[in-house]
């Protein structure tokens, strides 16, 4: 018996699914626990439809993040903080200043999704990476200056 995964299940395979199973297990486990449906013509199309929707949408989000990562390169964020003689900053630059300094420039990040390995702690150039999409990354360029 053909039935449609609506779960995954390790034996079987990913939602979206098209899989042989038996006619006991489908009739008795999958069908009942909501797990699987029949794979009649009906079923088919939907799932088929649901698809490109699903696909469609992906697209659509990733056009986004595409356009949000642009910008976000297009940035070039420069902060002054106080600094010592070697350059070294009283304090430090976390994700959170960089996120506040983003939306003061239009660009809407959530602190979270900009990746410092640690605080940035000395003057100097770096390039910050900020993950807008689990596809998408991009490099904003941040410049620590001392302060006067």
């Amino acid at each position: 018996m053909k039935v449609i995964l609506k779960e995954n299940i390790d034996t079987l395979g990913r939602i979206g699914d098209i899989v042989k199973v038996a006619p006991g297990y489908a009739r008795n486990y999958l069908l009942p626990k909501g797990f699987a449906a029949e794979a009649n013509l009906k079923n088919t199309k939907a799932l088929e439809h649901a698809k490109r929707q699903m696909e469609y949408k992906k697209n659509k989000v990733l056009e986004q993040a595409r356009l949000i990562a642009a910008k976000v390169e297009g940035a070039n964020l420069v902060l002054s903080h106080a600094a010592g003689e070697e350059g070294k900053l009283f304090g430090s630059v976390t994700n959170m200043e960089l996120a506040e300094k983003l939306q003061a420039l239009g660009i809407d990040i959530d602190r979270k999704k900009i990746t410092l390995a640690e605080p940035i702690k000395q003057v100097g150039e770096y390039s910050v990476p900020v993950k807008v999409h689990p596809e998408v990354t991009a490099a904003l360029k941040v410049t620590v200056s001392k302060a006067e």
